[in-house]
């Protein structure tokens, strides 16, 4: 097997060993998911044992983003929580180890549905079962006592959707290709609609079906992954940026994954629905924030595609996003935004 890039193998194999998790060289390294941000490595060894490693991407990095060790910091405070984590094992940031920080954690057993291919294997039922627990298990995030966890000063308590606009304007500065009309038109309509907050809870900032493991029994969500996003904020815009990753088969517009337009996965309403009965929150306010989380997503996808370009060793099992798909999620924006009466 090719060494993975992004690790010296028998470095961080030393260190493994090292940590006394009784863990046997040689160890295998193999990158998993299909995250286009951190990588993510499968870690095992010939007993049978199995970690996860995270890293940051390749190449240079806009500033404050990919930090796992920041990661590390707010899955480690949830350990005791109802929210389903990875235990944090260790941390290492030594240069005769690493080029940049890793984070090993606990391997969760149950599965990503991050392919097709793999949620045309589920039945109906237990497709729906995994988009219904989606949103509850997104209840216990926001359900956090914040102070209790040690995350109150995670970050900035002031209002979540001006930090927004003004963080991801600035991040599309920094890493867009090219001009596209719709992200500025977008960030105005947001600015001048945002509504009031009313409540300050911990926010995944990437909760979606590829960033959770799930129950290959029930379908439950076992696990929440991906923490790099987390912040401070309205909970409303975790449940945006999660209906901005669930298409529906009647949508105009193509979607960055078709998995949720496969027969049983519920409907966006029904989504909603779920989240609001499991939290008794209002929702009035969810086309606001799906409008939000299809602008940041455009964002972030302009962003990976610089990445690529700048170096092609980061690329994914699916490749990355391409400049058609992100003309297809920001024309997908401006209709969601037009529905949702921003536009």
């Amino acid at each position: 097997m090719n060494a993975p890039v992004g690790i010296d193998t028998e470095a961080v194999t030393n260190w493994i060993v090292g940590l006394g998790l009784s863990a046997q060289p040689p160890l295998s390294f193999q990158r998993i998911g299909n995250g286009q941000s951190n990588l993510t490595f499968l870690v095992s060894d010939p007993g049978g044992n199995k970690w996860v490693l995270r890293r940051p991407p390749l190449g240079a990095l806009l500033a404050s983003a990919h930090d796992v060790l920041r990661e590390h910091r707010i899955m480690s405070a949830l350990r005791n929580t109802p929210v389903p984590v990875p235990d944090m094992i260790a941390t290492t940031d030594d240069p005769d180890i690493t080029d940049a920080p890793l984070v090993l954690m606990s391997y969760i057993d149950g599965a990503v549905i991050d392919d097709r291919a793999v949620a045309e294997t589920l039945t109906e039922d237990h497709r729906r079962r995994i988009g219904l627990s989606l949103p509850k298990a997104l209840g216990t995030i926001h359900a956090i006592d914040l102070e209790s966890v040690g995350l109150g000063d995670l970050a900035s308590h002031k209002p979540y959707a001006a930090r927004l606009l003004k963080r991801w304007t600035g991040q599309w500065e920094k890493s867009k290709t090219r001009d596209v009309e719709a992200v500025t038109r977008v960030a105005q309509a947001l600015a001048d609609h945002a509504p009031e907050q009313k409540e300050l809870t911990l926010v995944h900032g990437d909760y979606h079906l590829s960033n959770v493991i799930t129950s290959t029994s029930d379908g439950d969500v076992i696990g929440v992954v991906d923490w790099e996003l987390c912040t401070l904020g309205d909970p409303l815009a975790d449940l945006g940026n999660l209906l901005a990753f669930w298409p529906e088969s009647t949508d105009p517009v193509a979607a960055l994954s078709t998995v949720p337009t496969l027969p049983g996965f519920p409907s966006r309403a029904q989504v909603i629905d779920a989240y609001a009965v499991a939290t008794g929150r209002d929702v009035s306010a969810a086309g606001y924030w799906h409008t939000m989380g299809l602008w940041r997503l455009t964002i972030i996808a302009e962003g990976i595609l610089r990445r690529l370009l700048n170096d092609p060793r980061n690329a994914s099992r699916d490749g990355g996003p391409t400049a058609a798909l992100i003309d297809n999620l920001s024309e997908r924006t401006l209709q969601v935004g037009s529905e949702a009466g921003l536009l």
